[in-house]
Formats: C-alpha cells, structure tokens, sequence
C-alpha cells in the first residue's frame, strides 16, 4: 500500500492546487464574459470550474494508477504472479531486466493517457451543452474512465505476456461490457480519499484473473479457428491463381 499512499499525497497537492488556481483559469478561458452581467458571467465561469475539476479527478483517477503501478511495479508484479500461481500456473515473462520494464510500462501508460485524455477533451466541450452536459455525458464519462482503467490495471498481467499495448486495447475492446464493469466502480471508488490505497492491491488481483479470461478467451477461438481453415483449405489439385 506504500506506492499508493506516496502517488495519494502527490495527487492531493495537485487537485488542491487546482482547486485553488481554477477561478483564474476560468477567468482566462473565458475574456469574452468579462462584461457579462450577474448572473450569467457567474454561471459560465462556475460551470467551466466545475467541469475543469470534474475532468482533473477524472483524469487523475486513470493517472493515479499508472504512477501508482509505475512506483510499486515489483510489488504488484510479484502480487500478480502470486494470483496466476493460486490459480495453476504464471507465464514466465519476457525475461527483461527491471529498467526495461519501468520504460514499457511507462511508454503504453501515455499512450493510454493519450487516448483517455482525448476522450476527457471531448467530454469537457459537451459538458456545456445544456441538460444533455450534466446528465448524460458524466454518465458516459464515467464509463469510459472505467474502460481505461481496466486497460491501465491489467497491464501488469498483460505484460508479463508480451501483449503489446495495441492488442491490449483490441482484446478489451472484444469485451466492452466486462472491462466497462470491471473498471467503473472502481473509479467511484477511487474518488474517494484513501479508498485507492487501500483497494489497488484487490484491484491489480482482479485484474489479472480478468487477464487470465480474456487470453483463455482467445486461445480457444484461435484453436477453433484452427480446424474450420483446415477443413476449408483445398486437399489437392493445383492452388487457384491469384489475381
């Protein structure tokens, strides 16, 4: 719980921070409401505060995870293995050297961010759009922070496979629903002061048996398909020209 605890007091500083700083942002965002009378200057600029802080703990909920990880990645590597062994066997890893690790972890988390950030973009401009802003779009946020989350949490598992960040992202695409359920609660949760210290550990655990699913998922199929190209391959004769 140590990782989660350090990444805590540094996430603290930053909303307080931002808390802090954001009437000014908003007063810089918006010069065009500066003759604006009472009280819809007011309105804009506390919706602009109110969706700026809404969008930083959501952002800081899927960054949280990834710096957590990042810091106790040898905690939550052996805690993962720890699951797959309780559960038959864990795969013996690619074999990299510590250093190598940290930079592929810290490599797929921004491009993970990235796309998560975009998303929180795009969020933020509906936010504005009237009824549809406040009901709607913080529902669909929160299950798309829910989605990214589960990327991010079983990243450990998923690495320690090989799977590149891409095919992560594909595998749980495939299964919208399960990652959806999975991470969604979870980033309720975590908005909750020192609740993500204490669930991180439970949480990378669940998602490495959602891990272990998902690549039994996949092998299955894969073996499948197998037989079905088999059997529609031609047995004999000459091979068909191919324009």
């Amino acid at each position: 719980m140590i990782p989660a605890l350090i990444a805590l007091v540094l996430y603290a500083g930053a909303l307080v921070a931002l808390a802090f700083f954001a009437g000014d942002l908003a007063a810089w965002a918006t010069p065009f409401a500066d003759g604006w009378g009472s009280p819809w200057q007011g309105l804009l600029r506390g919706l602009f505060v109110a969706l700026l802080f809404a969008g930083g703990l959501l952002l800081s909920v899927l960054t949280f995870t990834a710096v957590t990880l990042l810091i106790g990645d040898p905690f939550y590597e052996s805690l993962s293995e720890k699951v797959e062994e309780s559960e038959g066997d864990c795969p013996p890893g690619t074999g990299m050297p510590l250093w190598r690790e940290l930079w592929v972890s810290l490599r797929d988390s921004v491009h993970v961010l990235v796309r998560a950030a975009g998303f929180g973009l795009l969020f933020f401009v509906l936010g504005f759009v009237p009824v549809v802003g406040q009901t709607v779009v913080p529902a669909i946020g929160f299950c798309v922070s829910g989605f990214f989350l589960t990327v991010e949490l079983t990243s450990v598992a998923m690495q320690r496979r090989g799977i590149p960040v891409r095919e992560r992202l594909r595998m749980l695409r495939g299964r919208k629903g399960l990652a959806v359920g999975f991470g969604t609660p979870l980033v309720l949760l975590f908005l909750v002061p020192f609740v993500a210290v204490f669930l991180m550990p439970g949480a990378v655990a669940g998602a490495t048996l959602l891990v272990r699913d998902l690549t039994a998922e996949n092998e299955a199929t894969e073996a499948a398909q197998g037989p079905e190209e088999a059997t529609a391959a031609p047995s004999s004769g000459p091979t068909p020209a191919r324009w």
